[in-house]
């Protein structure tokens, strides 16, 4: 989960840098109904079913903006929520509630978006082994977000970036000279405990990537009935992955190919936003 030490550590950066961007020198409107400190309260509604993410991101942003700041919820990351049900609570000054409302929200709106529709494409595949992935086709600066989105929707990470695994591509290939180089330098290269993962496009090029040794085998663009001939072809020599053109209506066909796993971008380049909104901010004693 995104909480804690992992927080601190890897993620209020972002989140502070999220409030610099929206508040640059004084959050003027607030500042100006709201002349002094007083405390508050405002109700965080779900206005659309779905599955809830980003809880403890929504909560840091308010206690980073002050530390007296306090949100009450019995839910967690990966819960569904109902249409109309209140999700929780957020105590604090209401200057602080009021200016940090949109980046709060923008936080949990994406996260849960992503976590809906990545759950709903892991339903799709119940009972397959082919697992779902997501990719490094994230919105800058919100990748540690989607990620954690992605596997709190019940999808598997694929590497978190250019520093995480081997991942030859076509022009990685056309770097080298051939696929055989290409995995012949990545081995020489890289940390044994590294796996090498080839994008091929062709049967032909699949087979010079099974005889390199390639651990995994990035199916790319294939209809259906060449991806059947590569997954008969690997025979398990190495992992399989189809990629491209992943939608919710082709992953049980794919699935029934035997492909280990299957990438879709779209998780987080394409997901909607899940609709919550902060309401009924009320003075309290």
């Amino acid at each position: 989960m995104i909480n804690g030490v992992t927080m601190k550590i890897n993620v209020d950066d972002y989140i502070l840098n999220a409030l610099k961007e929206d508040i640059t020198s004084e959050d003027v409107t607030t500042n100006a109904v709201m002349r002094e400190a007083k405390k508050g309260k405002a109700d965080l509604i779900c206005k659309q079913d779905g599955i809830i993410c980003g809880l403890d991101v929504f909560k840091r942003v308010f206690e980073l903006l002050s530390e007296d700041s306090t949100f009450e919820t019995s839910f967690k990351d990966g819960d569904k929520v109902k249409k109309g049900e209140l999700i929780g609570t957020v105590y604090g000054d209401i200057r602080v509630l009021l200016s940090g409302e949109r980046t709060a929200l923008n936080y949990l709106q994406r996260m849960s978006g992503i976590a809906t529709l990545t759950n709903e494409m892991v339903t799709e595949l119940a009972g397959y082994k082919t697992k779902l992935l997501d990719t490094r086709k994230t919105t800058p600066n919100m990748r540690p977000f989607e990620k954690h989105a992605v596997k709190v929707g019940g999808g598997t990470n694929h590497r978190y970036n250019l520093s995480d695994g081997v991942l030859i591509k076509d022009n990685h290939i056309g770097a080298a000279g051939s696929i055989t180089k290409a995995v012949q330098m990545a081995k020489e290269y890289a940390p044994f405990v590294r796996k090498i993962e080839v994008e091929v496009e062709s049967l032909e090029q699949l087979k010079e990537a099974v005889e390199a040794g390639a651990d995994i085998i990035m199916l790319d663009n294939m209809d259906n009935e060449t991806m059947r001939q590569a997954v008969a072809l690997v025979a398990g020599k190495a992992e399989t992955e189809c990629s491209g053109n992943v939608t919710k209506e082709r992953l049980k066909e794919i699935a029934e190919i035997g492909v280990d796993y299957v990438s879709c971008g779209a998780l987080t380049h394409s997901a909607p936003i899940m609709d919550v909104s902060l309401k009924n901010l009320v003075p309290i004693e």
